[in-house]
């Protein structure tokens, strides 16, 4: 179950880009990258948010185990894990850093290590072990929570994964796509067609990371804070002032 604090921290950023979404469906990032969220560090100058990719590829985390294999020289065959500064150590003592790189751009680093002893080396790279990918959902649904991707899950589909809809939900959500560097890209979605079995092909698919935020319907938090029912409204209109 999530600290509802980062539940109250999202309402509070969402406010906001209500403001910076006037159109159903319409990116953030698209429109306008300075709105684009990013956690932590936003110091770098001149950095933009990236679009997410059709087909992103794994991006490697602390502790993930690779399998490196030289196939013209299997002596320098190595399993080698990620440490928690995001380095792994190569056979020949030398350390490259890997966290937040890709399979492609480790086998490069890797060439470029054994440059010295080995000429052009063929060298193979496979995940043996890793992050296995998650989708969180929060808000006004019945289990809050971060839940496994296993295979292709689509916006509708998290929800309901994660017990569906409250009664005081809206039905316009916020998908939260997180990008590899390090921003978050914002997509609002609305499920009310999808949920009346219209507009089926329309429905957002998840990737690993995304987050979807339901938010409370307005009256029902209005409700919250100024109470009232039918006799408290006969009392209003016979007590004006």
């Amino acid at each position: 179950m999530l600290n509802i604090k980062l539940e109250t921290y999202v309402a509070g950023a969402l406010t906001l880009l209500c403001v910076a979404l006037p159109l159903s469906g319409q990116q953030v990032a698209e429109t306008n990258p300075a709105a684009a969220i990013r956690p932590a560090d936003t110091t770098s100058s001149g950095s933009q948010p990236e679009l997410a990719q059709r087909n992103p590829r794994y991006v490697i985390e602390r502790q993930d185990v690779l399998v490196l294999t030289f196939p013209l020289t299997p002596e320098l065959n190595q399993t080698v894990t990620v440490q928690p500064d995001g380095f792994i150590n190569l056979q020949n003592g030398s350390s490259i850093h890997v966290q937040g790189t890709t399979v492609p751009d480790v086998i490069a680093a890797v060439k470029t290590a054994y440059a010295g002893t080995l000429h052009n080396p063929i060298v193979n790279v496979d995940l043996k072990d890793f992050q296995k990918p998650l989708f969180t959902v929060i808000g006004q649904v019945g289990k809050p929570g971060q839940y496994d991707l296993r295979s292709e899950t689509s916006v509708a589909q998290g929800i309901a994964v994660a017990g569906g809809l409250a009664p005081t939900a809206k039905t316009q959500v916020f998908i939260f796509h997180k990008t590899p560097n390090g921003y978050f890209r914002v997509e609002r979605f609305n499920l009310k067609e999808i949920l009346e079995g219209k507009k089926l092909d329309e429905d957002v698919m998840l990737k690993p990371g995304d987050m979807i935020y339901v938010p409370e319907k307005f009256i029902d938090n209005f409700r919250k804070y100024v109470p009232y029912s039918v006799n408290g409204g006969a009392y209003l209109q016979q007590n004006p002032f």
